[in-house]
């Protein structure tokens, strides 16, 4: 029967983990750690030195820091020359929060927005002379934004105008199953949108839900994209600057141009003038003419 010692003996020695016995971290990490820790601002070298015990090598100490924090959540890294802890970059999507923004539209939006519900296809112009005001471009440009409305095809008129409809995201934003569900005339009186005292004559359109263009439609050309309704007018392009050389040579000319066109005025008013100072061909026979009379009756009066 083995004894006691040697059963001791038999068992297997259980290794000494590192975590057992830590090594002692050095106390400037530790400083540093708590400085940049506690800053609500990136601190730069000259700062961290300052409140580091004397003769400690402050570049070599932020660089352990650094490459002790590499493999972490939180990294050391360095910003404008500046030290400070930030999340590690491939951990920013848990940082990251998506919202939905409401942004509320304007009246002249929504009234843009009912005009082609009930209406479509409609044209720019058509919704205008319903409104009674211009539509500017940008209220069509939220609405193409949104979703909710479409360029269908153009109209066979001259011009040919884009005609706009609804789109299924029209639908699905206001819970509606077709465009016949659509509040009528009833409804939209029952629920005070509409003055109970309208015009004789007065109705409100059913809109259809048929995408099939009409007669006096045309299918879009390849051209006619979102991109291009929404794209800013082009600006024309302004004229280059011209050497001065050139300009000069046609102010020089210009200023010939006015100087002949002086000279010739003054030449024609020159001649105007002798013209009037010469006596007519007639004028010298008429005095002599006038002259004899005068002689004849003096004779008769002697």
């Amino acid at each position: 029967m083995a004894s006691l010692a040697e059963v001791r003996r038999d068992e297997p020695e259980e290794e000494i983990s590192p975590m057992d016995h830590p090594v002692a971290r050095p106390e400037e990490l530790r400083l540093l750690e708590a400085l940049l820790f506690a800053s609500a601002e990136p601190i730069d070298q000259a700062t961290l030195a300052k409140r580091m015990p004397d003769g400690v090598d402050i570049k070599q100490a932020l660089a352990q820091l650094q490459a002790e924090y590499a493999p972490r959540g939180v990294n050391l890294v360095r910003v404008a020359n500046k030290w400070t802890f930030r999340t590690a970059g491939d951990l920013s999507w848990l940082m990251t929060r998506e919202s939905t923004e409401t942004r509320k539209l304007s009246r002249a939006a929504i009234e843009v927005l009912a005009i082609i519900a009930y209406h479509q296809p409609v044209t720019r112009a058509e919704i205008e002379e319903i409104r009674g005001v211009v539509t500017s471009k940008g209220t069509i440009d939220v609405l193409l934004e949104t979703g909710w409305i479409r360029p269908r095809g153009r109209r066979k008129t001259p011009g040919r105008p884009l005609t706009f409809g609804t789109t299924d995201g029209f639908l699905s934003q206001f819970s509606l199953e077709a465009l016949g569900d659509l509040p009528g005339l009833e409804e939209l009186k029952g629920t005070g949108l509409l003055d109970s005292r309208l015009p004789t004559g007065f109705s409100v359109p059913s809109p259809s839900d048929d995408a099939t263009l009409r007669e006096d439609e045309e299918p879009l050309e390849p051209g006619d994209t979102l991109e291009l309704l929404l794209a800013p007018a082009v600006e024309p392009e302004a004229e280059e600057p011209k050497p001065e050389a050139e300009a000069a040579a046609e102010v020089e000319s210009a200023e010939v141009d006015v100087t002949a066109e002086a000279e010739i005025e003054a030449e024609a008013e020159a001649a105007a003038e002798v013209d009037a100072a010469e006596p007519d061909a007639g004028e010298p026979d008429e005095r002599a003419d006038h002259a004899s009379d005068e002689d004849d009756a003096e004779d008769r009066g002697e």
